[in-house]
């Protein structure tokens, strides 16, 4: 039997939250992945904002922790997450793991994945960038994470947001190692013989 993969979701205040219900319907359909979550003062106005929802309306989640809880597990890198994706991600939220800084358990899950060179992904939702984000984007880069702003794709013709959103989070998903069966992936143009 392969073993539970352990993901930590952290949702901060930027736009986007239907691309979190998205990579939560995913998950929630894999087997043996746990989903331990955290979730910003800023995010949990705009999930209600976009979603009409509280973060415990979000199925898939097994655990919140919350956001100035630095007891949590994934404060400490002898918790053996597997990943952790911010999703969505604010400049704030990216200039604060740029520069180390732990001001909450967001921050400080990222740094301990960092330091523990295990993958963490930032969903940086901002637009358009200056030069301070890209600077951080570099900064993150360098340390070790990987910056997957969510750009939707349109070659596998979405039908609507939720099918855009749900490409997007099967993306995120094979970056940190969970294939989705049955997600679209380019084919190339058919050719003629």
């Amino acid at each position: 039997m392969a073993a539970t993969k352990r993901i930590i979701l952290a949702v901060t205040g930027a736009t986007g939250m239907l691309y979190v219900t998205a990579l939560l319907e995913l998950l929630q359909r894999q087997k043996n992945v746990t989903v331990h979550a955290i979730i910003s003062n800023a995010g949990r106005q705009v999930l209600r904002l976009e979603q009409d929802l509280d973060p415990a309306e979000l199925h898939g989640v097994d655990r919140w922790f919350d956001i100035d809880d630095f007891t949590a597990p994934m404060a400490s890198g002898s918790s053996c997450y597997d990943a952790m994706i911010i999703l969505p991600c604010t400049a704030g939220t990216l200039a604060a793991v740029a520069g180390g800084f732990s001001g909450n358990l967001i921050h400080r899950a990222a740094d301990v994945s960092l330091k523990e060179r295990r993958p963490l992904l930032l969903a940086v939702r901002e637009t358009p960038l200056n030069r301070t984000h890209l600077k951080n984007m570099l900064a993150v880069h360098d340390a070790g994470a990987v910056v997957c702003p969510p750009m939707p794709s349109f070659y596998q013709q979405p039908e609507d947001l939720k099918d855009m959103a749900g490409h997007f989070a099967g993306r995120l998903c094979d970056q940190i190692g969970i294939m989705i069966p049955g997600l679209k992936r380019w084919q190339g143009p058919e050719r003629a013989e």
